[in-house]
């Protein structure tokens, strides 16, 4: 039987996992094998929000390894959730697979934040404050 405690203690890792995926956010629309017809404004408005949401994913893995507290894990569920409906909410949910590299880094982002949420649910702010001193 295997042991998950590990699972159970908000550890650095996490959070470096946080910043990369903030960079890899940021640089998804240069990713290759783009497919599809868009306009140079709609282009241009997708490129700005992928680049915003990743610069913020990876502000707020930075302000979790630093100094701990719970806005930044509900704020990462939130970013998170903001780029799975991206494709949707900018009308790009049918060119390429750039909806697919937005649709999983959301995924990705909203898993690792929940379970960092999870994980320090019972901290005090006072705990939560000191680990990162």
């Amino acid at each position: 039987m295997s042991d998950l405690g590990f699972l159970k203690i908000h550890r650095k890792w996490e959070d470096w996992c946080g910043m990369l995926l903030g960079v890899l956010i940021a640089l998804s629309p240069w990713f290759p094998i783009q497919q599809g017809e868009l306009s140079d404004a709609g282009r241009s408005l997708i490129v700005l929000n992928t680049v915003t949401i990743g610069i913020i994913v990876f502000g707020l893995a930075q302000l979790e390894y630093v100094s701990l507290q719970r806005w930044e894990q509900v704020a990462s569920v939130i970013v998170g959730l903001w780029l799975i409906l991206s494709p949707y909410l900018f009308g790009y949910h049918s060119h390429g697979l750039l909806r697919f590299y937005h649709s999983g880094f959301g995924a990705l982002v909203v898993l690792l934040s929940t379970l960092q949420l999870w994980q320090d649910w019972e901290l005090s702010e006072q705990d939560m404050l000191k680990r990162g001193q």
